[in-house]
């Protein structure tokens, strides 16, 4: 039984029962939007939060168990007892027997057994933060709940969308225009001083926003594009500040953290820098005209290749919805800094992301833009394009910053990627690249950079056998006649 079917089962019982998902939430003391992503399946549910939730809606864990599996039981201890780690567990022939006798307790274990294995990995995670000397957290992190909450959104906030559009107009802004024009938006809309001066020659400040004071330091060492999303977030903290939507959108939120509730304001303020850079009209119609190229649209609207990458996926506009995409911006050690989905694609937590994503080979070529179709271990398979963007510090892109950023879409959306045209899409999946999502969760068995032992498998060591990845795990395949016993 799978992450997607216990959430479906868990929503099929919180209707019957005439809950909202706002309802079940509080009870379970979890955020609306966390409960909408395990009822998607897009989060794994944890064995104390299940048990908590059957309980709330008075149904026992077997009957839970039994109900939500589609499969016959003796698929399911097929199932079972053909996972790796399953076989650590040493069942003799008349165990098994006794299991096919009970059948609804067969598919109680092996759903139970799915569960372990999720909650061992989550441990891992636990025990390599407390290794680093970081405190385990309890559920998830502030930035989770962000993304979280933008995903609950579809990451588009209408309202923020007209605001941007009213001032872009009031202050007749061109598409290209210099940064000049919005400070002077900031001086006679909203009676701020805005000075540009060089930073503190012992501090990295760059932005010095005083309400009280109603002025605005910004460094002159900050690129043009820069200056100008950093005004833009700016005006978006003003405009937050009249409309208080930030605090009408989180009223029912519950987060975990403190820290949520401004984390998701400064996030809206630079989803308004975005919109009033980019206004959503006349960029989605370029959008569609350039064929989602990302480097063409940073020229004609004199911005980034982030900014525009970024802003791609927020256009979710009902009436104007663009093509779902997922974004991700990567540093060279693998860490990934910014994530957003909605093109189906699962990012990792607390571990290092596969270094066969097309975010991470960018980085082999940093002038050129990266492609590649990957194929998920679930036969899930997408269309990926990335490219290194760099910002040097003294002449030293050592001493400066550098990301990958990386864009893409479900396989069956790449024909309106202009990306996509020199990449032929037939015999997909098969002519993919084999990616995962983390070498912890990797169901692949003949991956040739593993960094890690998956939990997928029980971690066996044999001073015999040798793979050509020290991770990866020994096969009954693999052994071959050796592992059953014919030495001749």
């Amino acid at each position: 039984m799978d992450t997607a079917t216990i959430g479906q089962r868990l929503r099929e019982l919180r209707l019957a029962k005439d809950l909202s998902q706002a309802d079940m939430a509080r009870q379970l003391e979890i955020s609306p939007a966390y409960l909408n992503l395990l009822e998607k399946g897009r989060r794994t549910m944890q064995f104390p939060l299940l048990l908590r939730a059957l309980e709330l809606l008075g149904v026992e864990l077997e009957r839970f168990m039994a109900s939500a599996s589609h499969d016959h039981p003796e698929d399911v201890l097929a199932h079972l007892l053909d996972d790796p780690l399953a076989k650590t567990l040493q069942l003799d022939e008349d165990d098994v027997r006794k299991l096919r006798d009970e059948p609804r307790v067969a598919t109680t274990i092996a759903a139970l057994f799915h569960l372990y294995k999720n909650t061992r990995a989550q441990l891992d995670v636990a025990l390599s933060k407390l290794d680093d000397g970081v405190p385990a957290p309890m559920g998830y992190a502030p930035g989770d709940e962000v993304i979280d909450f933008l995903q609950a959104h579809k990451n588009y906030f209408a309202e923020l969308e007209a605001a941007a559009e009213e001032i872009h107009a009031d202050a007749r802004l061109p598409r290209r225009f210099p940064s000049e024009q919005l400070a002077q938006v900031l001086r006679d809309r909203f009676g701020l001083t805005v000075t540009i001066a060089p930073p503190d020659a012992e501090g990295s400040l760059v932005r010095a926003y005083d309400p009280a004071a109603r002025s605005l330091q910004l460094s002159s060492e900050l690129s043009e594009q820069t200056t100008k999303f950093q005004l833009g977030h700016v005006v978006g903290l003003l405009v937050l500040e009249q409309s208080r939507l930030h605090e009408r959108l989180v009223a029912d939120l519950r987060p975990r953290h403190a820290e949520t509730a401004r984390l998701i304001k400064i996030h809206l303020a630079n989803y308004f820098a975005g919109a009033l850079l980019l206004p959503y009209g006349d960029f989605f119609a370029e959008v569609q005209r350039t064929r989602y190229d990302v480097a063409l649209l940073a020229k004609l609207f004199a911005s980034s290749w982030e900014m525009v990458a970024h802003r791609m996926c927020n256009l979710a506009d009902p009436r104007r919805p663009g093509v779902p995409l997922h974004f991700l911006r990567v540093d060279v050690a693998g860490n990934i800094s910014k994530r957003y989905s909605a093109s189906g694609l699962r990012f990792p937590y607390g571990h290092g992301s596969c270094p066969k994503w097309a975010v991470h080979a960018a980085f082999m070529s940093p002038a050129l833009v990266t492609k590649q179709y990957s194929v998920m271990p679930d036969g899930s398979t997408f269309f990926c394009f990335a490219r290194v963007v760099s910002e040097p510090a003294a002449g030293s892109l050592v001493r400066g910053v550098n990301y990958a950023i990386g864009v893409g879409t479900a396989a069956d959306d790449a024909h309106h990627l202009v990306y996509a045209d020199e990449l032929p899409r037939r015999n997909l999946p098969q002519a993919a690249i084999p990616v995962g999502i983390t070498c912890r969760f990797c169901e692949r068995t003949d991956c040739n950079q593993r960094a890690a032992p998956s939990y997928k498998f029980a971690f066996s060591v044999d001073e015999n056998v040798k793979k050509d990845n020290f991770f990866s795990p020994i096969t009954e395949a693999d052994l071959g006649d050796r592992e059953r016993g014919d030495h001749r």
